[in-house]
Protein backbone atom coordinates (compact mmCIF):
# COMPACT_ATOMS: atom_id res chain seq x y z
CA UNK A 1 0.00 0.00 0.00
CA UNK A 2 2.85 2.39 0.85
CA UNK A 3 4.40 1.82 -2.59
CA UNK A 4 1.14 2.81 -4.30
CA UNK A 5 1.14 6.25 -2.67
CA UNK A 6 2.52 9.21 -4.60
CA UNK A 7 5.75 10.82 -3.42
CA UNK A 8 3.75 13.81 -2.17
CA UNK A 9 1.45 11.56 -0.12
CA UNK A 10 4.39 9.71 1.40
CA UNK A 11 6.12 12.98 2.28
CA UNK A 12 2.94 14.35 3.90
CA UNK A 13 2.35 11.18 5.95
CA UNK A 14 5.96 11.13 7.13
CA UNK A 15 5.75 14.82 8.06
CA UNK A 16 2.56 14.24 10.05
CA UNK A 17 4.22 11.29 11.80
CA UNK A 18 7.23 13.47 12.62
CA UNK A 19 5.02 16.20 14.06
CA UNK A 20 3.12 13.65 16.15
CA UNK A 21 6.35 12.36 17.69
CA UNK A 22 7.68 15.90 18.21
CA UNK A 23 4.52 16.92 20.06
CA UNK A 24 4.54 13.71 22.11
CA UNK A 25 8.19 14.31 22.98
CA UNK A 26 7.33 17.86 24.06
CA UNK A 27 4.60 16.54 26.36
CA UNK A 28 7.06 14.07 27.85
CA UNK A 29 9.63 16.86 28.25
CA UNK A 30 7.10 18.97 30.17
CA UNK A 31 6.47 16.03 32.50
CA UNK A 32 10.22 15.55 33.03
CA UNK A 33 10.71 19.29 33.64
CA UNK A 34 8.02 19.23 36.32
CA UNK A 35 9.84 16.40 38.09
CA UNK A 36 13.38 17.78 37.66
CA UNK A 37 14.36 20.75 35.42
CA UNK A 38 14.28 21.87 31.76
CA UNK A 39 18.05 21.25 31.52
CA UNK A 40 17.62 17.63 32.59
CA UNK A 41 14.83 17.23 30.03
CA UNK A 42 17.01 18.73 27.31
CA UNK A 43 19.94 16.49 28.20
CA UNK A 44 17.72 13.40 28.19
CA UNK A 45 16.28 14.31 24.80
CA UNK A 46 19.69 14.63 23.11
CA UNK A 47 21.69 12.06 25.02
CA UNK A 48 18.94 9.46 24.63
CA UNK A 49 18.69 10.07 20.89
CA UNK A 50 22.47 9.99 20.46
CA UNK A 51 22.76 6.65 22.27
CA UNK A 52 19.86 5.11 20.34
CA UNK A 53 21.22 6.27 16.99
CA UNK A 54 24.71 4.98 17.84
CA UNK A 55 23.27 1.56 18.67
CA UNK A 56 21.29 1.43 15.42
CA UNK A 57 24.16 2.56 13.15
CA UNK A 58 27.00 0.78 15.01
CA UNK A 59 27.68 -1.76 12.21
CA UNK A 60 28.21 1.06 9.69
CA UNK A 61 29.27 3.93 11.93
CA UNK A 62 32.30 4.83 9.79
CA UNK A 63 30.25 5.30 6.62
CA UNK A 64 27.37 7.09 8.37
CA UNK A 65 29.76 9.53 10.06
CA UNK A 66 31.07 10.66 6.67
CA UNK A 67 29.22 13.79 5.58
CA UNK A 68 29.30 15.76 2.35
CA UNK A 69 28.12 18.90 4.15
CA UNK A 70 30.04 19.32 7.43
CA UNK A 71 29.28 23.05 7.74
CA UNK A 72 25.58 22.60 7.00
CA UNK A 73 25.33 19.68 9.42
CA UNK A 74 26.92 21.88 12.10
CA UNK A 75 24.38 24.64 11.34
CA UNK A 76 21.51 22.14 11.46
CA UNK A 77 22.67 20.92 14.87
CA UNK A 78 22.99 24.48 16.25
CA UNK A 79 19.56 25.51 14.95
CA UNK A 80 17.93 22.36 16.35
CA UNK A 81 19.60 22.76 19.75
CA UNK A 82 18.53 26.40 19.99
CA UNK A 83 14.95 25.54 18.93
CA UNK A 84 14.61 22.70 21.43
CA UNK A 85 16.22 24.71 24.26
CA UNK A 86 13.92 27.67 23.66
CA UNK A 87 10.79 25.55 23.47
CA UNK A 88 11.56 23.40 26.51
CA UNK A 89 12.29 26.55 28.53
CA UNK A 90 8.96 28.02 27.44
CA UNK A 91 7.15 24.91 28.67
CA UNK A 92 8.17 25.87 32.21
CA UNK A 93 6.06 29.04 31.96
CA UNK A 94 3.29 28.26 29.48
CA UNK A 95 0.88 25.40 28.83
CA UNK A 96 1.72 22.78 26.21
CA UNK A 97 -1.02 23.84 23.77
CA UNK A 98 -0.24 27.55 24.28
CA UNK A 99 3.49 27.06 23.63
CA UNK A 100 2.77 24.97 20.54
CA UNK A 101 0.26 27.51 19.22
CA UNK A 102 2.77 30.36 19.52
CA UNK A 103 5.50 28.29 17.87
CA UNK A 104 3.11 27.56 15.02
CA UNK A 105 4.19 30.68 13.19
CA UNK A 106 7.01 28.49 11.84
CA UNK A 107 5.12 27.20 8.76
CA UNK A 108 4.82 30.79 7.54
CA UNK A 109 8.55 31.34 8.08
CA UNK A 110 9.38 28.04 6.37
CA UNK A 111 7.19 28.80 3.36
CA UNK A 112 8.64 32.28 2.89
CA UNK A 113 12.18 31.02 3.53
CA UNK A 114 11.76 28.20 1.01
CA UNK A 115 10.70 30.73 -1.63
CA UNK A 116 13.53 33.17 -0.83
CA UNK A 117 16.44 30.80 -0.15
CA UNK A 118 15.53 27.54 -1.90
CA UNK A 119 13.69 28.88 -4.93
CA UNK A 120 10.54 26.85 -4.26
CA UNK A 121 7.36 28.04 -5.94
CA UNK A 122 4.88 29.91 -3.77
CA UNK A 123 1.59 29.10 -5.48
CA UNK A 124 -1.85 30.37 -4.45
CA UNK A 125 -3.00 27.08 -2.88
CA UNK A 126 0.07 26.94 -0.64
CA UNK A 127 -0.38 30.56 0.37
CA UNK A 128 -4.05 29.97 1.08
CA UNK A 129 -3.32 26.86 3.16
CA UNK A 130 -0.65 28.66 5.17
CA UNK A 131 -2.84 31.73 5.70
CA UNK A 132 -5.85 29.66 6.79
CA UNK A 133 -3.78 27.58 9.20
CA UNK A 134 -2.18 30.74 10.61
CA UNK A 135 -5.63 32.23 11.17
CA UNK A 136 -6.54 29.08 13.08
CA UNK A 137 -3.45 29.46 15.25
CA UNK A 138 -4.22 33.16 15.86
CA UNK A 139 -7.75 32.25 16.94
CA UNK A 140 -6.20 30.03 19.59
CA UNK A 141 -3.48 32.50 20.59
CA UNK A 142 -5.80 35.57 20.53
CA UNK A 143 -3.17 38.35 20.53
CA UNK A 144 -3.79 40.64 23.46
CA UNK A 145 -4.88 37.78 25.70
CA UNK A 146 -2.92 36.32 28.59
CA UNK A 147 -1.21 33.85 26.28
CA UNK A 148 0.99 36.66 24.92
CA UNK A 149 3.06 37.16 28.06
CA UNK A 150 6.82 37.81 28.22
CA UNK A 151 7.35 34.03 28.21
CA UNK A 152 6.06 33.94 24.61
CA UNK A 153 9.56 34.95 23.50
CA UNK A 154 10.73 31.37 24.09
CA UNK A 155 8.35 29.54 21.70
CA UNK A 156 8.68 32.44 19.23
CA UNK A 157 12.46 32.00 19.25
CA UNK A 158 11.96 28.26 18.87
CA UNK A 159 9.84 28.91 15.76
CA UNK A 160 12.62 30.96 14.14
CA UNK A 161 15.33 28.39 14.89
CA UNK A 162 13.13 25.44 13.88
CA UNK A 163 12.33 27.14 10.56
CA UNK A 164 16.05 27.63 9.88
CA UNK A 165 16.68 23.99 10.80
CA UNK A 166 13.93 22.81 8.42
CA UNK A 167 15.25 24.91 5.53
CA UNK A 168 18.81 23.63 5.92
CA UNK A 169 17.47 20.06 6.18
CA UNK A 170 15.51 20.56 2.97
CA UNK A 171 18.60 22.02 1.26
CA UNK A 172 20.69 18.97 2.19
CA UNK A 173 17.76 16.74 1.17
CA UNK A 174 18.48 13.32 -0.30
CA UNK A 175 22.09 14.24 -1.06
CA UNK A 176 22.92 12.95 2.42
CA UNK A 177 22.10 9.67 4.15
CA UNK A 178 19.16 10.40 6.53
CA UNK A 179 21.03 8.53 9.28
CA UNK A 180 24.00 10.86 8.82
CA UNK A 181 21.76 13.89 9.37
CA UNK A 182 20.13 12.15 12.32
CA UNK A 183 23.52 11.30 13.84
CA UNK A 184 24.92 14.83 13.63
CA UNK A 185 21.63 16.36 14.76
CA UNK A 186 21.97 14.51 18.07
CA UNK A 187 25.75 14.52 18.49
CA UNK A 188 26.45 18.21 19.09
CA UNK A 189 23.53 18.69 21.47
CA UNK A 190 24.41 15.62 23.51
CA UNK A 191 28.05 16.76 23.92
CA UNK A 192 27.20 20.33 24.95
CA UNK A 193 24.37 19.35 27.29
CA UNK A 194 26.35 16.50 28.87
CA UNK A 195 28.92 19.11 29.94
CA UNK A 196 26.34 21.62 31.19
CA UNK A 197 24.27 19.08 33.10
CA UNK A 198 27.24 18.19 35.31
CA UNK A 199 26.84 21.53 37.09
CA UNK A 200 23.05 21.23 37.51
CA UNK A 201 22.61 17.48 37.93
CA UNK A 202 19.44 16.26 39.65
CA UNK A 203 19.22 12.51 40.20
CA UNK A 204 15.89 11.41 38.66
CA UNK A 205 13.59 8.81 40.20
CA UNK A 206 12.65 5.62 38.35
CA UNK A 207 9.46 6.95 36.62
CA UNK A 208 11.37 10.04 35.42
CA UNK A 209 14.14 7.84 34.02
CA UNK A 210 11.47 5.96 32.06
CA UNK A 211 10.14 9.23 30.66
CA UNK A 212 13.67 10.30 29.72
CA UNK A 213 14.19 7.09 27.79
CA UNK A 214 10.92 7.63 25.96
CA UNK A 215 12.05 11.12 24.99
CA UNK A 216 15.07 9.65 23.21
CA UNK A 217 12.84 7.25 21.26
CA UNK A 218 10.28 9.92 20.36
CA UNK A 219 13.00 12.39 19.33
CA UNK A 220 14.73 9.83 17.12
CA UNK A 221 11.50 8.82 15.37
CA UNK A 222 10.52 12.46 14.86
CA UNK A 223 13.89 13.47 13.43
CA UNK A 224 14.14 10.49 11.07
CA UNK A 225 10.62 10.96 9.72
CA UNK A 226 11.10 14.69 9.22
CA UNK A 227 14.42 14.23 7.41
CA UNK A 228 12.83 11.68 5.08
CA UNK A 229 9.77 13.88 4.54
CA UNK A 230 11.85 16.93 3.62
CA UNK A 231 13.94 14.77 1.29
CA UNK A 232 10.81 13.66 -0.56
CA UNK A 233 8.66 16.79 -0.53
CA UNK A 234 9.11 20.55 -0.79
CA UNK A 235 9.32 22.50 2.46
CA UNK A 236 6.55 24.90 1.40
CA UNK A 237 4.20 22.03 0.56
CA UNK A 238 4.81 20.32 3.92
CA UNK A 239 4.73 23.46 6.07
CA UNK A 240 0.95 23.55 6.78
CA UNK A 241 1.06 20.08 8.31
CA UNK A 242 3.19 21.38 11.17
CA UNK A 243 -0.09 22.63 12.60
CA UNK A 244 -1.03 19.01 13.36
CA UNK A 245 1.30 19.40 16.33
CA UNK A 246 -1.13 21.85 17.90
CA UNK A 247 -3.89 19.24 17.86
CA UNK A 248 -1.60 16.58 19.34
CA UNK A 249 -0.33 19.02 21.99
CA UNK A 250 -3.90 19.91 22.95
CA UNK A 251 -4.75 16.22 23.26
CA UNK A 252 -1.78 15.49 25.54
CA UNK A 253 -2.43 18.68 27.49
CA UNK A 254 -5.93 17.49 28.33
CA UNK A 255 -5.03 13.86 28.96
CA UNK A 256 -1.83 14.32 30.98
CA UNK A 257 -1.85 17.84 32.45
CA UNK A 258 -5.57 18.64 32.70
CA UNK A 259 -5.17 21.67 30.41
CA UNK A 260 -8.64 21.75 28.85
CA UNK A 261 -9.04 23.82 25.65
CA UNK A 262 -11.61 26.60 25.53
CA UNK A 263 -14.09 27.14 22.70
CA UNK A 264 -11.62 29.34 20.77
CA UNK A 265 -9.01 26.58 20.83
CA UNK A 266 -11.57 24.16 19.41
CA UNK A 267 -12.61 26.59 16.65
CA UNK A 268 -8.99 27.30 15.77
CA UNK A 269 -8.22 23.57 15.68
CA UNK A 270 -11.08 22.99 13.22
CA UNK A 271 -9.71 25.73 10.93
CA UNK A 272 -6.21 24.20 11.12
CA UNK A 273 -7.46 20.71 10.26
CA UNK A 274 -9.49 22.09 7.34
CA UNK A 275 -6.44 23.96 6.01
CA UNK A 276 -4.29 20.82 6.18
CA UNK A 277 -6.91 18.71 4.42
CA UNK A 278 -7.24 21.37 1.70
CA UNK A 279 -3.50 21.46 1.02
CA UNK A 280 -3.29 17.66 1.03
CA UNK A 281 -6.20 17.44 -1.44
CA UNK A 282 -4.81 20.09 -3.80
CA UNK A 283 -1.22 18.80 -3.74
CA UNK A 284 -2.16 15.17 -4.34
CA UNK A 285 -4.57 16.11 -7.15
CA UNK A 286 -2.00 18.34 -8.82
CA UNK A 287 0.78 15.72 -8.71
CA UNK A 288 -0.75 13.24 -11.21
CA UNK A 289 -1.67 16.09 -13.59
CA UNK A 290 1.88 17.44 -13.43
CA UNK A 291 3.23 13.96 -14.17
CA UNK A 292 0.95 13.69 -17.22
CA UNK A 293 2.09 17.08 -18.53
CA UNK A 294 5.75 16.06 -18.18
CA UNK A 295 5.05 12.76 -19.94
CA UNK A 296 3.36 14.59 -22.82
CA UNK A 297 6.31 16.99 -23.08
CA UNK A 298 8.72 14.05 -23.42
CA UNK A 299 6.67 12.70 -26.31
Amino acid sequence: MWARLSQQNRAILMMMGAIFFFATMDATAKAVSMQSSPLMALWARYFGQAMLVLILIAPRLKSVAKTNFPKLQFLRSIFLLCATSSFFTGLSFLGLAESTAIMDVNPVLITLGAAIFLGEKLGPRRLFGIAAALIGALIIIRPGSGVFSWAAIFPLSAAVFYSAFSLVTRHVGNREDPWTSLFYGALLGSIILSILVIFRWETPDLPTIGLMLLMGVFGTCAQLLMIRALSAGEAAMLAPFAYVGLLVATFWGVLVFGEFPDVWTIIGAVVIVAAGIYVWHRETRAAPKLAEVKADDRR
